[in-house]
């Protein structure tokens, strides 16, 4: 069903996420995360023959934000959803409803553990907001909505 508008302002009129179905996603992503953090971590240590990594290590705590920042804004500017967001079926667009820019990613990816600080009050934001946005939705210039479900494809 089309609603005869430009392709380019249909992502605008779609219904912002609930909170609830962005943090079933969080959920997800940060499973994945983890084990991704985990591997990375096990060759970190196979490359250095085995020794530890000591806390605080400077060069390994810089990599592990890497690969987090990279896992999210790469799933982010790539189609607009990590694999969480799939599931949920929740979108992150601009906030003028084109595709995410690398430089809007990693905004909101450091902005997103801003929110988070002071016991995630930049999340329960959305709550109280009009348009359902959290803190790193603003000052990245992004929005999350909702992907509706697929048509079924009936064969005959």
């Amino acid at each position: 069903m089309t609603t005869g508008l430009p392709r380019s302002t249909a992502p605008l009129l779609a219904d912002a996420a609930p909170l609830l179905r962005r943090l079933a996603a969080l959920a997800y992503d940060a499973l994945l995360l983890f084990a991704l953090l985990f591997v990375f971590t096990l060759a970190a240590i196979v490359l250095r023959g085995g020794r530890e990594i000591g806390p605080g290590t400077l060069w390994f705590e810089a990599s592990l934000v890497a690969v987090a920042l990279l896992f999210c804004a790469g799933f982010w500017t790539r189609g607009g959803q990590t694999l969480g967001m799939r599931a949920w079926r929740i979108r992150l667009i601009a906030a003028d409803g084109g595709p995410v820019t690398w430089p809007q990613a990693c905004g909101r990816f450091f902005a997103g553990w801003l929110a988070a600080l002071p016991f995630g009050l930049g999340y329960w934001w959305a709550l109280f907001d009009s348009r359902r946005r959290c803190w790193h939705d603003t000052l990245s210039g992004t929005r999350v909505v909702r992907v509706p479900p697929r048509a079924s494809n009936a064969r005959d």
